[in-house]
């Protein structure tokens, strides 16, 4: 398996969680504090680290310290990269446009 193969199925592993699709859209309206996640999600604080250690382990979540709290962002150039691996996995089957009606 070549390495990008390794990263794009550490990326779709990543989204392939409720919890973690759900801390990407909370992400969508800025920067959390892990105390504020913890809340919103009712998980614990060692559930909460895992998830964000996926996320920030594939590029899509970035985080920095302050005092003794943790604080999380959506990484644009992770979402962009997340972006092209589908777009270009996609794209040999000429799939132009993605549709889904999930809801």
């Amino acid at each position: 398996m070549t390495e990008r193969y390794k990263k794009e199925t550490l990326l779709f592993k990543a989204f392939a969680d409720d919890n973690r699709l759900q801390i990407i859209e909370l992400l969508v309206q800025g920067e959390y504090c892990a105390c504020d996640l913890l809340e919103k999600l009712s998980v614990g604080q060692s559930t909460l680290s895992h998830h964000m250690k996926i996320l920030t382990d594939c590029g899509v979540v970035s985080s920095r310290r302050s005092s003794k709290w943790t604080y999380y962002t959506l990484n644009d150039i992770g979402i962009q990269n997340a972006r092209n691996s589908l777009d270009r996995i996609l794209s040999k089957k000429g799939i132009s446009q993605i549709q889904c009606d999930c809801d």
